[in-house]
């Protein structure tokens, strides 16, 4: 069990470790500056992406030896000059997500706007996907958060098949390569995007998909928290069912799958579009352990009372037991449990705003 999980935040990159049974900080690193993505390996190495704005995006790795070292960030190629008119630009925004590729030394990142990138040296060098960005498909995804370009959100490769990979588009659907990115289809039926003019509600394309996360023991059953409803497939995600018994409502944008009971999966619901805070202004998690036939809302230790804090995507993270869960918020606050959700404790500490949460080996 790994008793430590890395916050990405708006001010830095902040390492919690427990210990003598209590949680707290172990280590910050990048202070004042804006943290976007966190990935660290079982044995100690972690990626830590940079969100610079003018400078740019960045990406920095600490070795199993402590050290860190600034990497090349992915680059996109130049704009070819029979690209045409292309409605999002060939230069990176941002680094949303890093995962690991299932062989040694692979790693993939999702990124705005919309480009996935491949590493097979740990990071020290990548390359675009180019079957992906360069399809015409690629032009219909369309921005988020009120005008941004699209992002990669989600990365899922099969643990039985580095080969055979997902990612998730906000918002462009959900797009499937079986043959490690050399070409891909777009496979989610049964979403739908209550937002959109009826003629398109139900086109894959279109929907806006703010997580996704699989099962490990059984990588077929995937969940996802999508803009207008939480969504559970049992085929990869093909095909898609609602959990409409989600309360205390359907919004939302983090969900986290129980690494070992396909069944189990939790959620942070909130009032969505023009509001964006917990209902009735108390943090609750959502959770379901019957495959979403039904939902229990946990709130022991969670702050019932003028509590404003939105959850954003990646800021919900679960162990690889399933038992342990960490959460951070927009307003700094930071909850832990060890139980499976049962019951939180606050981190003693008011963290910047949180983008990532992530556990090591997760």
């Amino acid at each position: 069990m790994a008793e430590r999980f890395h916050v990405g935040t708006r001010k830095g990159l902040f390492e919690i470790e427990r210990r003598n049974g209590v949680w707290d900080i172990a280590d910050v690193r990048f202070l004042g500056d804006p943290v976007s993505a966190v990935f660290a390996d079982a044995e100690g190495v972690v990626y830590a992406a940079l969100d610079l704005g003018h400078f740019g995006a960045k990406l920095w790795r600490r070795n199993t030896d402590g050290e860190w070292r600034e990497l090349e960030a992915p680059a996109f190629p130049p704009k070819p000059e029979d690209a045409g008119d292309d409605p999002h630009p060939w230069s990176l925004g941002k680094i949303w997500v890093i995962e690991p590729g299932g062989v040694p030394g692979r790693l993939w990142a999702g990124t705005m706007p919309g480009g996935l990138f491949r590493s097979d040296d740990g990071g020290e060098s990548w390359s675009l996907t180019e079957s992906l960005w360069c399809m015409p498909e690629r032009r219909q995804w369309s921005g988020v958060a009120g005008g941004e370009q699209p992002g990669i959100n989600s990365i899922l490769i099969d643990p039985d098949n580095p080969s055979d990979i997902r990612v998730s588009v906000s918002t462009g659907g959900l797009w499937a390569s079986t043959d490690a990115g050399a070409s891909w289809r777009i496979i989610n039926q049964g979403m739908y995007g209550e937002y959109l003019p009826p003629e398109v509600q139900h086109e894959p394309i279109s929907q806006d998909i703010h997580r996704l996360s699989r099962c490990a023991a059984r990588p077929e059953v995937v969940w996802c928290q999508h803009h207008n409803g939480v969504f559970r497939s049992e085929d990869s995600g093909a095909n898609w069912r609602e959990a409409t018994a989600v309360r205390p409502a359907k919004f939302g944008f983090a969900v986290a799958a129980h690494p070992r009971k396909p069944d189990t999966a939790w959620f942070i619901p909130a009032i969505k579009d023009e509001r964006r805070i917990p209902v009735d202004a108390k943090v609750a998690v959502a959770r379901t352990r019957n495959g979403g036939r039904s939902f229990e809302v946990l709130r022991e230790g969670l702050p019932q009372r003028h509590a404003y804090d939105l959850v954003y995507r990646h800021a919900l993270a679960v162990d690889e037991t399933g038992e342990w869960l960490a959460f951070g918020s927009t307003s700094g606050g930071m909850w832990i449990s060890e139980n499976g959700g049962d019951r939180w404790t606050a981190l003693d500490a008011r963290l910047p705003p949180i983008a990532a949460v992530r556990f090591a080996g997760t």
